[in-house]
């Protein structure tokens, strides 16, 4: 279970735009690593895009908003570019950063269970530790929580 207050694990995933992204490269400056279940679909195209319309907010804070699920870069880059996300997602295809963040699991939708990500975001500071853990979060509030997160 990821702690606050303690440094979050450190990982290498690639992102939409064929680059990668190392967590511990991001030291300096506020991360928020935010983990959804899949592009495009309802709850997750409304969290991306709060986050989207407040991005201007984020940067005031000096944020890097780095969005995750198991989709690959090809359906990461249709998702970004359909609704013009201008933050970046990150492709962990074989769930091994989900699983070292406690986020990979069983899930229960209509009746049937399979394995998936779970919504939880991990704010990050700028010395690499959490500071702050919001698990499940509701996609309509998620940017504006995730800003008071920032903000104190």
């Amino acid at each position: 279970m990821i702690e606050e207050g303690k440094p979050a694990p450190d990982f290498e995933l690639p992102t939409d735009s064929g680059d990668t992204v190392k967590l511990s490269e991001l030291r300096g400056k506020p991360v928020v690593l935010y983990f959804y279940p899949k592009d495009d679909t309802p709850g997750c195209t409304t969290q991306a895009c709060g986050i989207r319309d407040a991005y201007g907010e984020f940067e005031r804070e000096g944020a890097v908003v780095l969005g995750v699920s198991a989709d690959d870069e090809r359906s990461h880059t249709k998702f970004r570019d359909k609704y013009e996300l201008p933050f970046t997602l990150l492709a962990d295809t074989d769930h091994s950063v989900a699983e070292q963040y406690g986020v990979w699991g069983e899930k229960k939708y209509m009746g049937r269970t399979y394995m998936g990500i779970s919504r939880w975001t991990f704010v990050i500071d700028e010395d690499g530790n959490v500071k702050k853990v919001l698990p499940d979060v509701k996609p309509a509030n998620h940017a504006d929580d995730v800003l008071a997160v920032l903000r104190s």
